[in-house]
């Protein structure tokens, strides 16, 4: 077996691992702050700051992971975030209140980045006419890992307790930097064009289309994740049993992830032939109808149900977004243009828990359904604007 091809094997049983270890527990951690660390008011807030926090430090620890992965390798920088990451799920087991936890949260976020240097190891190792097929293998990783791992969660809470979650994705993460350890990676000398982000905004700027593409990825990201701090308390509003709350809340989070993996492939298929535009539009109108009927969800049934065929019409609008970056992008941007939208939906994965945490306190967990069916169909209307349409063509002509 080819090298690039063992890399390729290893990193997708690393990474699957590492995103099924992170959403074991993280959906249900509104219970734990609830149920575990007693906190009674303001639960919905406490839950939006602990899953952010981890992913805005993350975010700006990045450019120096990034930094001595360049000088270090990769694998390195796998193996740190591996057992990194694998300390901050245990050191959970021990936590007893909660400015603890968000401190460990912090941890966690300081320890990030196994993903990213999974990424920057498959491209740099791998022969450069299988690189598209590689990156399209691996990005199935966390995607399986997230479907996985909120059932297994939900399963492992009901007989073990999230505690004993926590536990298990300690191990979990663990075993995946023992994995990479097979990893080999060849440090050849690389020479790295240093880029300034403000020049690169600049350009981006200067090319029709791409910043409204990066502001639809910054609020696709965050209507995804503005829901995830409150989920598991709307199972149990809409009638799910407090004791088997994890369990009920696993197999609804399960259900989008589900739907993108049947659809995500078919909606790039679509999209090649009728447009982009189009299916962007259809995911982003299907999107902002399943938000707004999910708030007559009064039972569990219709409440998976409802996700799960809102799963797959959303799951059009991010292979449509990542395309249309591609096509506005000139050829020699495109690297730095996808880097950008990286940038963009992490700042959607910050501020998606923060605003969902606190509509959720305020005006109550259905509002959160209401204003992203809103946004979601605003930014449709957006989409099939004339102005944008004539950037798309502009695009297109050139």
């Amino acid at each position: 077996m080819p090298q690039w091809k063992r890399n390729l094997y290893i990193l997708w049983f690393g990474l699957f691992f590492n995103h099924m270890a992170y959403s074991l527990s993280v959906p249900f951690f509104p219970i734990f702050l609830q149920n575990d660390l007693g906190i009674q008011s303001g639960l919905e807030a406490w839950s939006g700051i602990s899953i952010s926090i981890s992913f805005l430090i993350s975010g700006l620890c990045a450019p120096f992971w990034g930094s001595l992965a360049d000088k270090y390798g990769s694998k390195l920088m796998l193996v740190r975030s591996g057992v990194g990451l694998g300390i901050a799920h245990l050191a959970n087991f021990f936590v007893y209140d909660p400015y603890t936890f968000i401190a460990v949260r912090v941890f966690q976020g300081l320890m990030a980045g196994f993903h990213p240097a999974s990424i920057t190891l498959i491209g740099t190792n791998t022969p450069e006419k299988q690189v598209g097929y590689a990156l399209g293998v691996i990005s199935t990783a966390s995607a399986a890992g997230g479907i996985l791992g909120p059932l297994a969660g939900g399963v492992l809470s009901h007989w073990i307790g999230l505690r004993g979650c926590f536990i298990a994705s300690a191990v979990i993460t663990l075993l995946a930097a023992l994995m990479v350890l097979g990893v080999k990676e060849s440090r050849q000398a690389r020479t790295i064009v240093p880029t300034r982000i403000i020049g690169d905004l600049k350009r981006a700027a200067s090319t029709p289309g791409l910043i409204r593409i990066y502001s639809l990825i910054l609020l696709v990201s965050t209507s995804v994740l503005i829901i995830e701090p409150v989920l598991t308390l709307y199972v149990v509003q809409i009638g799910g049993d407090v004791g088997s709350a994890t369990l009920s809340a696993g197999i609804v989070f399960s259900a989008i992830g589900v739907a993108t993996v049947i659809m995500g492939p078919r909606w790039g298929k679509i999209g090649g032939r009728i447009g982009y535009e189009k299916t962007l539009f259809i995911g982003l109108i299907g999107g902002g109808i399943g938000s707004l009927l999910q708030m007559t969800a009064n039972n569990l049934i219709y409440f998976g149900s409802l996700r799960f065929v809102y799963g797959l019409f959303f799951a059009a609008v991010y292979p449509a977004l990542n395309a249309l970056i591609i096509k506005y992008a000139d050829h020699d941007f495109r690297g730095r243009a996808v880097s950008l939208s990286q940038t963009a939906s992490q700042f959607g994965i910050v501020l998606g828990p923060l605003i969902g945490g606190f509509l959720g306190g305020w005006f109550g967990i259905p509002f959160i359904f209401l204003f992203t069916g809103i946004v979601l169909l605003g930014a449709a209307w957006a989409v099939s604007s004339p102005q944008h349409r004539e950037e798309y063509i502009c695009r297109n002509d050139n």
